[in-house]
This record gives C-alpha cells, structure tokens and sequence, in this order.
C-alpha cells in the first residue's frame, strides 16, 4: 500500500514518515533488540547519570523539567504522526491501543517534567539525545504496527489478549503513577528519603515495575513485534537502573529495610 492510500497523501511530510517505516519496519524491530543488548551490557557496567545517580563529567546539561520533556516528547509526537498517516488511524481497536499510548506519554513528557521539583538535578544532554533517538525509533514502529500492519479482526475488542493485556497495561500505568507520586512528594519535602507506601512495601522500584508491566501489556494487546522489542528494552534499560537504586539505598540509609527487594516482590 502506498503512503497515500494509506491516508497520509494530504500532508507530504506524514506521508513520508509512513512510507520510510513501512519500507523498514521489520530492520528497526530488528535494531531495537540489537539496542536492548547492548543497552543492558552498557548498563551493567555504568549507572546513567541523571537523577539520584547524577554526577560531573558527562557534558552540558538541561534543567530536569525541559530535559525530560525534550527527552520524552518524541515518543508522543512520534507515534501521533505516524498513526494519523495510516489506514487504520479511524478503528476501534487502533484508537484503543493508541489512547493507551498517548495516555502514558502525555503523563511522562507533559505532566511528569511540570511536577518535578526546581531542585531536581539537571540532566546530560548525552542522556537527553540518546532517550530522544530511541523514542523517535519506537514510537512510529508501534503506531505503525498498530494503525496500519495489524489488521486486526472484527472481534479483536472481545479478544483476550486485548483484555488481558489492557488489563495489565492499566495495572501497571497504575503502579507507576502512584509510585511516581510518592516519590515526588518525598522529593518536594527535601532531600532523598527512604520512601513508603504502595508498593514501596515489598521493592525499591515499583516504578519500573510498573512501567515494565505497562509495556508487556501493550505487546500483548497488540499482539505485536514492535511491542515484544520495546517491551524486551524496557527490561534492559530498568533492570539494571533497578539494581542501582536499590544499592544506592542500602548505602545511603543503614537502616533501610531488609526484606525489601529490588524490583520483584519476594524474588529480586
């Protein structure tokens, strides 16, 4: 199908985005497994310098609250441009999926950088250009898979996999709003604490916890490659952030609570 068949024929610059990933959909799934290695080695061996991890030596910086929308905004815009320029942008099961999507990144490049604290570290434009980089090679893959490749069936709305995955997606959306709230009310009170609540209780990142089930989720309901690779990086990226933080705790408050795991409840 043609880029303009496939409904981005009134506006060259969608038509364009839509043509180039569908030509190479199948390489950027491809790359973006090729990227959660080597993000996960990378990872193992050197913590990403913003946040709680911040530290000199990493370059020119931006304020948290513009670094994190700069960052993040690609991932919202990206997938609305290509899920305009396709086919299936007027479907049910397209605009669920795609309201799923919207509704985690409007919350993560909008809301979330408003809500920081002005006291919160800057961020490296290295790790800035390269979350901005990933997001721009995510987000039209999946709006792509979705509006466009998928084809789902009229029945996909009753479909368990849709259910239960939207289901896990919105369980997991939860979790990682209520712990990101936590945590920035800790944050707006001073400096870093120890924090409490949720599922504080039982792991160090429910965070991430969250955000990894959200993720597994989508590439359920979608029943999509794109959404197995973003989901397999998710784990790449988080995992091994998940294990910083939790060793950052234990040094930082010798009292911090034994039994609490990194990320699993009860195993990790």
């Amino acid at each position: 199908m043609s880029a303009s068949a496939a409904g981005g024929g009134g506006l060259p610059v969608l038509s364009a985005l839509h043509a180039f990933v569908a030509a190479n959909f199948h390489g950027a799934v491809l790359l973006e497994l090729a990227l959660a290695v080597v993000t996960f080695l990378a990872l193992r061996w050197i913590t990403a310098p913003y946040g709680r991890h911040a530290r000199p030596g990493w370059g020119p910086t931006l304020p948290a609250r513009v670094g994190w929308a700069v960052m993040e905004l690609p991932a919202l815009l990206g997938f609305v441009a290509l899920f305009a320029a396709s086919s299936g942008r007027g479907e049910r099961v397209p605009l669920l999926l795609g309201t799923l999507w919207v509704l985690h990144y409007s919350q993560r490049s909008l809301v979330f950088p408003a809500r920081l604290p002005p006291t919160a570290r800057p961020v490296p434009l290295v790790v800035i250009a390269l979350g901005m980089v990933f997001n721009a090679l995510n987000a039209p893959i999946n709006a792509y898979w979705v509006a466009e490749a998928a084809r789902y069936p009229a029945g996909w709305l009753g479909d368990p996999r849709l259910i239960v995955g939207g289901v896990v997606f919105c369980a997991g959306l939860a979790i990682n709003w209520h712990a990101d709230a936590l945590l920035l009310r800790l944050r707006r009170a001073g400096a870093y604490g120890v924090p409490q609540g949720g599922l504080f209780r039982w792991v160090s990142c429910p965070n991430y916890l969250g955000e990894m089930l959200e993720w597994w989720g989508w590439a359920l309901a979608a029943w999509s490659p794109a959404g197995v690779a973003f989901a397999l990086y998710t784990m790449a990226n988080l995992i091994p952030r998940a294990a910083a933080h939790h060793r950052w705790y234990h040094q930082r408050f010798p009292d911090y609570p034994r039994d609490r795991r990194a990320l699993v409840p009860l195993l990790w």
